[in-house]
């Protein structure tokens, strides 16, 4: 169950349109993602430059969901959105796992041979670096977004220099491509999560996210794992972040797979007594996996 069970929603002539915020220009991997997980072609996407801007554009009312990403099978994971998005008060109520395909693409005419600067995401260079180092002449240029390369390309009609990003952004840009999955390794995914009001989610689903921080003493954290597999309930992640308060003190993030005996407030109730600043973040379905060799 998806977006279709999500509130929030409105019609356009008999047609439904939903805006999704995203950092990244169009033709990025979040737009990808949230047009994969919607599957609505009549989405409006709402490009933002930063995380920040993403989650203060769904904060104001300009957006009905947002699409964020939080971790990378080759990169691992985002610290900085986690923090994000329980400060804001929005919800998880969705994940969607992108097969991540990079392209290289340049303005028509062209061959890999003409190519003399690639412009991309640093994680994108990263995660392409035995194609890469086999065209060691090419000069390695870091941006801020894989779409954006793409179309500071095709807008200044620069020849000689091509971007790594998703085949989507070659279609909206009208560039060509020159080497298709040149990712070095093909089992990379990426994890998005659908970010919003509370109550435009589902109050069923066989997965939450939870955030906690325990006390200084040993066994604090051990005592709190001891618990979840007590209710049989699945460990899929822990992730730890500072809590930036001079104390080297730790909010504990984890995604918990549930059972059908076990709910959130199950959840709640078992753990309030073991944690401080307990919160869940959301209750959601997991997300699939369809793995490529």
């Amino acid at each position: 169950m998806k977006a279709r069970s999500l509130k929030g929603a409105f019609f356009y002539n008999n047609i439904l349109i939903m805006k999704i915020t995203i950092q990244g220009e169009k033709g990025s991997f979040h737009e990808v993602a949230a047009r994969q997980y919607f599957n609505y072609d009549t989405i409006d996407i709402v490009p933002c430059s930063t995380f920040d801007l993403t989650i203060n554009t769904l904060l104001e009312g300009n957006a009905d969901f947002a699409v964020m990403a939080i971790e990378n099978a080759r990169s691992g994971s985002i610290l900085y959105n986690y923090t994000l998005i329980r400060e804001s008060g929005m919800k998880i109520l969705g994940e969607h796992n992108l097969r991540i395909i990079q392209n290289l693409m340049a303005l028509p005419g062209q061959t890999i041979y003409d190519i003399k600067e690639i412009r991309t995401h640093p994680i994108a260079i990263a995660q392409c670096m035995t194609f890469l180092n086999q065209h060691p002449g090419i000069t390695l240029i870091e941006s801020d977004d894989t779409a954006g390369s793409a179309r500071f390309i095709s807008e200044n009609k620069l020849k000689g220099v091509a971007a790594i990003a998703p085949a989507h952004a070659a279609e909206i840009y009208g560039l060509d491509i020159l080497a298709s999955g040149i990712e070095t390794y093909k089992q990379n995914y990426t994890r998005f999560l659908v970010v919003g009001n509370e109550n435009k989610g589902n109050k069923k689903g066989n997965k939450v996210s939870i955030c906690f921080s325990t006390g200084h003493k040993p066994g604090s954290l051990a005592a709190v794992l001891v618990k979840l597999a007590e209710l049989q309930i699945n460990l899929s992640k822990i992730q730890s972040v500072p809590r930036l308060n001079g104390e080297w003190e730790y909010m504990f993030y984890l995604d918990l797979e549930l059972n059908k005996n076990t709910n959130s407030d199950v959840i709640r109730r078992v753990l309030e007594n073991k944690t401080s600043n307990l919160e869940i973040l959301g209750v959601y379905f997991k997300g699939d996996m369809f793995y490529e060799s």
